[in-house]
């Protein structure tokens, strides 16, 4: 039997060094090479500068297409229906049942305007609108994501966003119906085959065919996540998205099968994604290496799976399910499955993560597809200050101030000795000429 599992780095947090071995095997620090950041410059400059035609260039030279404009790279909505047709009912069904649950979820999220009267008259409150346009970029390249495209784009479409622009680099045809069957049942207004940072520069800025949009959602390869952080403040943006991750505390009860299963769903998606558990048993901790062995074999992304778990995969023996909780609250993980018997007991330690699955039967891949919110969600740690896609992203906030005569009166000497006291003669007597004899 291969024993593959003893190749994956195992700590305890008894160890008297553990929070610097931790430290050192989640490695988050985030290092791009001068010479992609020199590149994603060159070619958001570039798309500034040239609009379409750099676009194209670009996408011929790194997706290998045969683009001879831009008009060659548009999606119309007739072909995203006609890509839902081409989709087997089996596969037409699933997703809109995931429509469903993703806009069902979503639609509980949507925060109203409010206001409120004092005593003397005077409003105030918050008025909440939609963004007008928003860019979601869907990942492509290695595989093609439909659930992405329904993630990123019904959190915008429950917030009311008027126009909704995907890009995502996956050529128009049958390789790429699921994604285009996804755009059309999640109201997407317009896609283009476009991907890199040449698609995060031309949203940011737009181009003579792509529309400039308020806020760049979605993850992507380091050229998309460097290209968002480039233009960022030119354009809102979610967050910055690294490597995908899964934590899982287990009491040592769950199916040790089910367990390295979860553990592989999050290593297939590429060589530097990371898993970790984290048990109060060691003899279960065994029984997961043993499960990883007779598993691997069969996976079909064995190769992935096995560089991902090797170079990044982690296995913790805690002391308690208190320990295992704040060794969670560290690592801040992205996803985590809580798979105890009390779940909810676990649940009140955590303090940091994107998602939580609760309980023995909650895989992580649930989330993924069709539980209801949003897998666009912080990685790397961002989880301590980071929250989950959702349809708050695409809302704006506005506070509204409407004073009385007698509210500005009340307000004004306040303000004009705190304005005073900073030396802004201006304000200051901008509040006094709002006071009245009349009212003292």
């Amino acid at each position: 039997m291969s024993s593959f599992s003893k190749s994956i780095s195992q700590l305890a947090t008894a160890a008297p060094n553990f929070e610097s071995q931790l430290d050192a095997a989640l490695d988050r620090r985030m290092l791009i090479a001068d010479e992609v950041n020199k590149t994603v410059s060159e070619i958001i400059n570039r798309v500034r500068s040239d609009g379409d035609n750099a676009v194209v260039e670009y996408t011929n030279q790194f997706d290998g297409g045969d683009a001879t404009s831009l008009d060659d790279l548009i999606v119309t909505t007739d072909q995203l229906h006609a890509a839902l047709a081409r989709v087997s009912e089996k596969q037409r069904l699933a997703l809109k049942l995931a429509v469903e649950r993703i806009r069902n979820y979503h639609e509980k999220q949507k925060q109203s305007s409010w206001r409120y009267e004092e005593a003397d008259g005077s409003v105030y409150g918050q008025k909440v609108s939609p963004l007008s346009k928003v860019g979601v970029y869907v990942p492509g390249g290695k595989a093609n994501y439909p659930s992405s495209m329904l993630m990123l784009a019904i959190p915008a479409q429950v917030a009311g966003v008027k126009e909704i622009v995907a890009t995502v680099p996956t050529p128009y045809g049958e390789d790429g119906d699921l994604v285009f069957a996804a755009a059309a049942l999640a109201g997407v207004n317009m896609v283009f085959t476009v991907g890199g940072a040449q698609a995060i520069a031309a949203l940011a800025y737009g181009t003579e065919t792509i529309p400039r949009v308020d806020k760049i959602t979605g993850p992507g390869n380091i050229y998309v996540t460097v290209a968002k952080k480039q233009v960022y403040g030119e354009v809102g943006i979610d967050m910055i998205a690294g490597p995908s991750e899964l934590t899982i505390i287990c009491d040592g009860k769950t199916d040790p099968d089910w367990v390295a299963m979860d553990l592989f769903s999050q290593a297939e998606h590429d060589e530097q994604a990371q898993s970790i558990l984290i048990t109060t048993d060691a003899e279960f901790l065994e029984q997961v290496k043993c499960s990883i062995d007779n598993l691997l074999p069969k996976m079909e992304r064995r190769t992935i799976i096995e560089a991902s778990l090797r170079n990044r995969g982690l296995l913790i023996l805690a002391e308690d399910l208190g320990t295992a909780a704040s060794v969670s609250n560290l690592i801040a993980p992205e996803h985590l499955e809580i798979s105890v018997a009390d779940p909810e007991h676990v649940l009140e330690m955590i303090e940091n993560a994107g998602a939580i699955f609760l309980g023995r039967y909650t895989a992580e891949a649930l989330g993924d597809y069709c539980a209801g919110p949003s897998h666009v969600l912080p990685t790397s740690g961002t989880a301590r200050f980071f929250s989950a896609l959702g349809v708050y992203d695409f809302q704006k906030r506005s506070s509204i101030v409407n004073c009385s005569a007698e509210g500005a009166h009340r307000l004004a000497e306040t303000a004009s000795e705190l304005a005073r006291n900073e030396h802004l003669q201006a304000h200051a007597l901008s509040a006094e000429y709002r006071l009245n004899p009349e009212l003292d």
